[in-house]
């Protein structure tokens, strides 16, 4: 049987620069200060408009407040898309190839209604796209719609629960080491797409020796 392939967004399918977005927040900071944002590790108020909890507005007064920013509503947000790059056509195609292969696909993602209108507007522009990345998959589970976010638990099992997927049928691709760790606990197989590894090469490669070199893990 095909193994089901559920995607993490961020490093996976579009390219990130991390570190963009704190630097450009310490540029508008009155006192240089950098965002509290990282891969691994990120503040409240970040979580908050991930799950989402509070809208853009509120997400922006909240970032106001914490880093003492003097800008405009558009500055804060041309800051907070700092991070996004590219999402590469050939990326796009291997997803296309996949599907038509017969995979069911799937997206998981920690993300938030303004790092999504901006991807939208982009894939909308360069691909001509009418749903964003959600054109070239069965289904997308977002963050900020779904309530929840990675690496809990939680937001694994309702998007496998939703899909009617098997932990061990199921291949996760993903760059996060914390996002890994609890897949690997539920028992999905994990592809850890850490640098040098792209999607393109790697993926390919996972495929033709899954599962004997994906082994699930035992459920906690």
């Amino acid at each position: 049987m095909l193994p089901n392939l559920l995607f993490d967004f961020g490093g996976v399918l579009i390219d990130l620069d991390i570190a963009r977005t704190p630097a450009a927040f310490a540029r508008l900071s009155r006192r240089g200060q950098a965002a509290e944002y990282s891969q691994t590790a990120q503040a409240e108020l970040f979580d908050l408009f991930e799950t989402g909890q509070t809208t853009p507005g509120e997400f922006r007064a909240a970032l106001r407040a914490a880093y003492d920013l003097d800008a405009s509503d558009a500055e804060i947000d041309a800051a907070w898309n700092a991070l996004l790059l590219d999402v590469p056509a050939e990326r796009l195609a291997l997803l296309g190839e996949l599907r038509r292969r017969g995979h069911a696909t799937a997206l998981l993602s920690n993300t938030n209604e303004l790092h999504i209108a901006e991807i939208n507007r982009r894939l909308a522009q360069q691909y001509g796209f009418k749903n964003g990345i959600a054109d070239c998959l069965d289904r997308v589970f977002y963050s900020q719609q779904v309530g929840l976010r990675k690496p809990g638990a939680e937001i694994f099992q309702h998007a496998l629960r939703e899909m009617n997927w098997q932990p061990a049928d199921t291949l996760f691709i993903e760059d996060s080491p914390q996002h890994v760790a609890t897949a690997r606990r539920l028992g999905l197989r994990v592809l850890h797409l850490a640098p040098p590894l792209t999607l393109t090469t790697a993926l390919p490669e996972a495929l033709r020796v899954f599962p004997l070199e994906y082994p699930a893990a035992p459920a906690a």
